[in-house]
């Protein structure tokens, strides 16, 4: 097999960095996310393919989580495994816990038990010492915030974690933890990773400003919207979609036809720019000061490279910002607009 060597032309301009939040920590404008198409029992040709591209293209972030798969954990253990092949001091490895991953009841949510339980499991999946960013993936109801947030402390006092950062916290939540971090003189959260696209604008209500006065940067997942906002869908539904095999992604209310034509005239939009629906998508998200850094994922090397692209065209007339409002406007799905904050 061929040694991987990096493209020594990286870090010539093509990426652009953003600083996350009030820290030193810069961020690759487009990160690559690796929820979907990196599990499996051992790595790919793909998989590998997609980790050396994307560092070649000057991305230096890879998110995971500990659930990622399937099955749950493969997809840190094949990641760490291609990962071995990049100079560890250049990339910024996430990982996070709270959703479902062992049975019982330690397995899930945010115990300080499986929390700090959690991150040792993904560090030997990993084959690392720390992660970058250790995140809470999700609020827990049931457990005192201030035992979630310490447990994020902890793994930083402990070496395992550089960072940490929660992941679809609600606005009164994403508050209630930073408060809760400086009453106890903690690490402070780093960075929210909430859902964000222009068919789910929730965070535009509130979080942003949130974020932005506790310093905290801001990494949008499904930028996409799973699919919907590319030019997958423009002429009719494929056979091969996540909407006709996986009801969790998209459902059938969303792809109604007068959402198809909301699409069909982002795309004219995106096409007057040179760019792919899913380039302009991903621009228009990069368009706020607050968002550090848009996470994206691959199932083969050439979409990144694609998808890349969206930074050689990152700014949008005022004409283009109202026009695409007035589009956004007409669709009604339940993050199309504003969110409500629980969901």
């Amino acid at each position: 097999m061929t040694v991987y060597q990096p493209d020594e032309n990286r870090y010539d301009g093509r990426m652009k960095y953003r600083r996350c939040g009030r820290s030193g920590l810069k961020l690759p404008e487009i990160s690559l996310g690796c929820w979907h198409n990196f599990g499996g029992p051992a790595p790919t040709d793909v998989q590998r393919n997609m980790i050396h591209t994307a560092f070649d293209q000057g991305i230096t972030h890879f998110d995971l989580a500990n659930n990622y798969g399937p099955p749950f954990g493969s997809a840190e253990t094949n990641v760490g495994q291609i990962l071995k092949d990049l100079p560890r001091d250049e990339l910024i490895i996430s990982s996070k816990a709270g959703y479902i991953m062992w049975d019982g009841p330690y397995g899930e949510w945010g115990s300080r038990k499986y929390m700090l339980a959690s991150l040792d499991q993904s560090l030997k999946r990993l084959q690392l010492d720390y992660v970058d960013i250790f995140y809470s993936h999700r609020f827990d109801p049931d457990t005192p915030l201030e035992e979630t947030l310490g447990s994020l402390n902890t793994a930083i006092e402990q070496g395992k974690a550089i960072y940490c950062g929660i992941s679809s916290y609600t606005s009164d939540q994403t508050e209630q933890a930073v408060e809760i971090c400086q009453e106890h003189g903690w690490h402070r959260i780093l960075i929210h990773q909430p859902n964000y696209s222009m068919f789910n604008r929730w965070i535009e209500k509130r979080l942003v400003q949130s974020c932005q006065q506790s310093g905290m940067g801001i990494i949008a997942f499904c930028p996409l919207y799973q699919g919907l906002l590319t030019n997958k869908y423009l002429a009719q539904v494929p056979d091969d979609s996540r909407a006709n095999y996986a009801s969790q992604f998209l459902r059938p209310e969303e792809l109604s036809e007068p959402t198809l034509q909301v699409v069909r005239a982002l795309a004219d939009i995106a096409a007057n720019r040179s760019q792919t629906l899913a380039q302009m998508a991903i621009a228009w998200i990069l368009r706020l000061d607050q968002v550090t850094s848009v996470l994206c994922g691959a199932s083969r090397p050439e979409q990144i490279i694609e998808n890349c692209k969206a930074l050689e065209n990152p700014d949008f007339s005022d004409d283009e910002i109202s026009s695409i409002d007035a589009l956004l406007e007409q669709v009604e799905l339940p993050g199309s607009l504003w969110a409500r904050e629980t969901d």
